[in-house]
């Protein structure tokens, strides 16, 4: 009989591969769903759903991603600071305009598990607004993902 595996987080931490995704001229959502993919793990064969089995991802050139479709620009963004009454909002192109790497990361975060995994898995993820990043030491691949239609 065939038993099934199980990751075990002791073994992940010496797999774990960097990754380099370009922002450029990449839809928001489109990157954010591969990053979230490669965070998660589950583009392993080894991944298993109550275990960080994923990989790092730096993304570089925030600043230059794009909203397409449906992702209308003077949609609102809303977040709640945890004070009574503190429903901030702001809009979606206004918020790319300021901090493009925080508004990355608040959509990748809202694609990962909402727990403490998701905590863990959301700190492996590093934004950049240009084009460098501090991490050559870590020796990152850049990710080629699969192409889209009407991407590349």
């Amino acid at each position: 009989m065939k038993t099934t595996v199980s990751a075990r987080q002791e073994d992940m931490e010496a797999q774990r591969v960097w990754y380099v995704m370009d922002a450029a001229q990449r839809p928001l959502g489109r990157l954010a769903v591969d990053a979230a993919k490669i965070l998660r793990g589950k583009h392993k064969a080894i991944f298993t759903p109550h275990v960080d089995t994923g990989d790092c991802v730096i993304i570089i050139n925030a600043e230059q991603v794009v909203l397409t479709g449906k992702a209308k620009p003077s949609e609102e963004v809303y977040h709640h600071t945890g004070w009574p009454g503190a429903l901030k909002s702001v809009q979606r192109n206004k918020e790319l305009e300021r901090d493009p790497e925080e508004a990355i990361r608040r959509v990748v975060r809202g694609m990962v598990p909402h727990n403490k995994l998701g905590d863990q898995i959301i700190k492996k993820l590093k934004v950049y607004r240009g084009p460098t990043h501090p991490h050559a030491a870590q020796k990152p691949v850049p990710y080629m993902g699969a192409a889209r239609k009407g991407e590349e």
